[in-house]
């Protein structure tokens, strides 16, 4: 049997509508290399934040970096605002471990101590392995162990969601 994907672009929209009455004058949004950063740009738009988003890249804070190496492909991590006190939305298309959210958690405080830290996510796969939660959430998917979501942006910058199975 065959898992229906749902509309990438449908579930950045339903994020909007759910973020939007939470949002204030202090809130940023922060998205995660790459996936969570392309869904970042997207909420900015619709939000119709003035923020610049945030970007971060935490291959160097992953708990898996000594075992795995440096992923080839790093790119700076970019926070153009102060974090101090202030209220952070981080952006991430698939949870699943919370291993992700855990170690771009460690890289943010870095940067200062945010008031909040709310997770919004376009896929929340189930499979925790650290006690993390989004609050904000495009849909809920479950999947085999051996089956992974990947987010792809095609050159007009619409957003869409493949299956790969390990």
């Amino acid at each position: 049997m065959s898992l229906k994907l749902p509309d990438a672009e449908q579930l950045v929209s339903a994020l909007a509508a759910q973020i939007k009455p939470r949002l204030d004058s202090g809130t940023a949004l922060i998205g995660i290399h790459t996936g969570g950063a392309w869904i970042a740009q997207k909420l900015q738009q619709q939000l119709g934040l003035t923020t610049p988003i945030g970007l971060l890249d935490i291959s160097f804070y992953r708990d898996d970096f000594a075992r795995i190496g440096l992923h080839p492909q790093v790119k700076p991590s970019n926070i153009p605002f102060d974090v101090e006190g202030r209220r952070i939305i981080l952006v991430d298309d698939v949870l699943y471990t919370g291993r992700t959210v855990r170690a771009a958690m460690n890289e943010l405080f870095d940067y200062g101590r945010p008031a909040s830290i709310e997770l919004a996510v376009l896929i929340d796969r189930g499979g925790r392995e650290l006690p993390v939660f989004a609050r904000y959430s495009g849909a809920t998917l479950e999947l085999a162990d051996n089956q992974n979501i990947e987010l792809k942006k095609d050159k007009e910058d619409r957003l869409s969601l493949c299956l790969n199975q390990t």
